[in-house]
C-alpha cells in the first residue's frame, strides 16, 4: 500500500502533518479521521522507499487451509471476527501472512467488513473467497462458510497435487535420461573418438553421428543451458502477451495423449467445484460464472465460460454452450441440463466435481504405474544406442587387426 503525506488539525485544533499508509486516498483519510485528525491536504508520496515490497503472496496452500480451519473454530467458539483475526495474526508461522492479517485487523477495527478487508489482498484472497465471505456475512453464517471454504481448498489442492505428481515423475525420469546422455557424450564418447581417429577406420553412420554429437557437446556445451533459458523466456513471453498463442498452447495441452485427459478432468473438477460452491452460497449465477472465469487455469475453458455467461445474460441455458465444446464430455452437459431443469444445479455440479476428482485420482495412479516401465525402457534404448554405436565398430577393428 502507498504512503500519503497529510496536513490537518488534531482534536486540540493544532496543525499537524506526517505520513499515513492506505490502499487509497479514501482509506488514508478514514484512518486519519479515526485518529481524530481533520485532513486538509493529502498527497501520495512517490518513490521506492514509500512502496511496499511484495514477492508473490508468500502464503502456502497448507497454511491457508489451516488459517480457515482455525478462523472457523474461533468464530464457532463465540470469539469476534476482529479478535479472531488478532489471534491468528500472532499465531500463524508465516511472516507474510501475519503481516497481511495485521493490516486486515486494522481495517476491521475501523468498522470494515471482513470481506472488504480480504478484498484488499487479492494475491491471497481470491474473488471467489471474497464473494463467499460476503455471502456468509449476509447470511450470518461466516463460520460455516469458512469451514466450507477450507474443505473446498483442501479438495482443490489435493487434486492439483495429484496432477503435479503425475506430471513431475516423467519430467524427473526425462531429466535423468538427459543427464546420462550428456555424461556419455562429454566423457565417454570423446575417448573412443580419439581411438577411432588413430585407426582411420570406416565407421557406421550411427557411430559417426554419435561421435560428432560428442564433439559438438564438448565444444558448445554452454549453448544447451542458454537455449533452454531462451526457450523458457520465449514461452513465457508469448503466453503472457499473445492471447492466440496462449489459447492454442492450452488447446494443445488438452490434446496430449494420456496427460491431456488428466488435465481436462482436473480442470472440469475445479470448475464445477467452484461453481457449485458459489451457487450453494446464493451468489448470482452470472456473477458466479464471471468469478470462475478468473480461476480456471486453461484459456479454452475460460473462453467457453465467457460464452456461457453471454448465454445466461440472454436468458438462455447454461448447458447449451457447454454442449458445443469438445472439452466437456456429454455427462457434464447432461447433468448440468438436468440440474437447470430441476432447480438443483448446485447439487449436480458438486456431483460432477466428486466424480471427476475421483477420476483424476485413478488417472494419476494409472499414469504413474504405466509411465515407469515406459520411461525406463526409453532410457535403456537411448543409452543402448549410444553404447552400441561405439562398441560395434570396435569388434570390426579388432577383427581386422587379427
Amino acid at each position: 500500500m502507498p504512503y500519503y503525506h497529510y496536513t490537518g488539525r488534531n482534536k486540540k485544533g493544532r496543525i499537524v502533518s506526517g505520513k499515513q499508509k492506505g490502499s487509497g486516498e479514501n482509506e488514508a483519510k478514514e484512518r486519519l479521521q479515526s485518529k481524530g485528525i481533520a485532513v486538509k491536504e493529502l498527497q501520495e508520496l512517490e518513490g521506492f522507499l514509500y512502496r511496499d515490497i511484495s514477492i508473490g503472496s508468500g502464503v502456502t496452500a497448507k497454511e491457508f487451509v489451516l488459517f480457515l480451519r482455525q478462523f472457523s473454530t474461533l468464530l464457532q467458539a463465540g470469539i469476534s471476527v476482529v479478535e479472531s483475526t488478532h489471534i491468528l495474526a500472532r499465531q500463524l508461522s508465516g511472516k507474510q501472512f501475519r503481516r497481511i492479517l495485521s493490516e486486515m485487523e486494522d481495517e476491521l477495527r475501523t468498522g470494515r467488513a471482513f470481506s472488504h478487508a480480504a478484498s484488499r489482498h487479492p494475491a491471497v484472497f481470491t474473488p471467489l473467497f471474497v464473494n463467499m465471505m460476503r455471502a456468509g456475512e449476509a447470511g450470518g453464517n461466516l463460520d460455516d462458510m469458512l469451514d466450507k471454504m477450507a474443505s473446498y481448498y483442501e479438495k482443490r489442492y489435493e487434486t492439483r497435487r495429484k496432477v503435479m505428481n503425475a506430471l513431475i515423475y516423467p519430467a524427473v525420469i526425462g531429466t535423468v535420461a538427459a543427464a546420462v546422455v550428456l555424461f556419455l557424450l562429454l566423457y565417454i564418447v570423446p575417448t573412443f573418438a580419439d581411438m577411432y581417429d588413430s585407426f582411420e577406420a570406416d565407421l557406421p553412420l550411427i557411430t559417426v553421428f554419435v561421435l560428432e554429437a560428442g564433439r559438438f557437446v564438448q565444444s558448445f556445451w554452454w549453448l544447451l543451458p542458454a537455449a533452454a533459458a531462451a526457450l523458457v523466456v520465449l514461452w513465457r513471453g508469448l503466453r503472457s502477451r499473445n492471447r492466440s498463442f496462449l489459447y492454442y498452447t492450452d488447446y494443445a495441452l488438452l490434446k496430449i495423449p494420456v496427460f491431456g485427459t488428466l488435465l481436462q478432468k482436473a480442470e472440469i473438477a475445479r470448475m464445477t467445484r467452484t461453481l457449485g460452491s458459489l451457487f450453494q452460497s446464493s451468489v448470482p449465477i452470472i456473477q458466479s460464472v464471471a468469478i470462475v472465469e478468473g480461476t480456471t487455469g486453461n484459456t479454452v475453458i475460460t473462453a467457453t465460460l465467457k460464452e456461457v455467461r453471454g448465454a445466461l445474460e440472454r436468458g438462455e441455458s447454461m448447458a447449451g454452450p457447454l454442449e458445443k465444446m469438445w472439452v466437456f464430455p456429454p455427462m457434464v452437459t447432461q447433468m448440468t441440463a438436468v440440474g437447470e431443469k430441476s432447480g438443483s444445479l448446485d447439487t449436480m455440479l458438486e456431483r460432477i466435481a466428486d466424480y471427476y476428482e475421483a477420476e483424476v485420482d485413478a488417472a494419476a495412479d494409472q499414469i504413474k504405474s504405466l509411465i515407469e516401465p515406459v520411461m525406463i525402457l526409453f532410457l535403456a534404448v537411448v543409452v543402448g544406442i549410444i553404447v552400441a554405436s561405439i562398441a560395434i565398430p570396435m569388434f570390426d577393428i579388432f577383427g581386422q587387426v587379427q
